[in-house]
């Protein structure tokens, strides 16, 4: 009896370390994912360059998107997905139906939905797009992720450039059999 005891309280101390573990690794996406910005894509990108990213990756979205939500709810919101992107890409966030004003790459101001609609042709949210410091683009990820890990092989395969000799669909498959074998 007195062992059975000692099973329980030592199987519900596991739990409630996992429950606390688990909780401790989400945070707010608002906070530690995206970084703040005053809408000047310049001055972001000087920013980068100081802290030794090589990429600025905008997420564009749109108000009462499920997907949108669904990525800050379930990955956006993961601190080892924050730590890894905000150490490798500024990140920001534009809406894709905003009236707000930015500055863009050539110093031009322009909407928040015309930078999307003309510059990037978003068409659907969410969108993740990554650009180098010059405001070309390097990938495009049109959607929600399916998981976590799906979400960082995105951001590795931006970072260690793999986006120059593969597609995303192909880097994923290959990584994911390489890992399955």
């Amino acid at each position: 009896m007195r062992r059975a005891f000692h099973t329980i309280v030592v199987a519900l101390a596991f739990s409630l370390c996992t429950v606390f573990q688990i909780q401790a690794e989400i945070r707010d996406p608002e906070e530690h994912f995206f970084h703040q910005s005053f809408g000047d894509l310049q001055e972001e990108a000087e920013i980068a360059r100081e802290e030794g990213q090589t990429s600025i990756l905008v997420m564009f979205e749109l108000n009462d998107c499920p997907w949108c939500e669904r990525m800050k709810e379930m990955i956006l919101n993961q601190s080892k997905v924050q730590d890894y992107y905000r150490k490798n890409f500024r990140i920001l966030v534009m809406n894709v139906e905003g009236d707000n004003l930015i500055v863009d790459f050539n110093g031009e101001e322009i909407l928040e939905k015309d930078f999307a609609l003309k510059h990037n042709r978003i068409r659907a949210t969410p969108v993740f797009l990554f650009l180098d410091l010059e405001g070309s683009r390097i990938a495009r990820y049109t959607g929600a992720a399916k998981n976590v890990e799906e979400f960082m092989l995105l951001g590795e395969y931006v970072t260690d450039g793999h986006y120059e000799s593969t597609n995303f669909i192909r880097f994923k498959r290959a990584r994911l059999k390489s890992n399955s074998n």
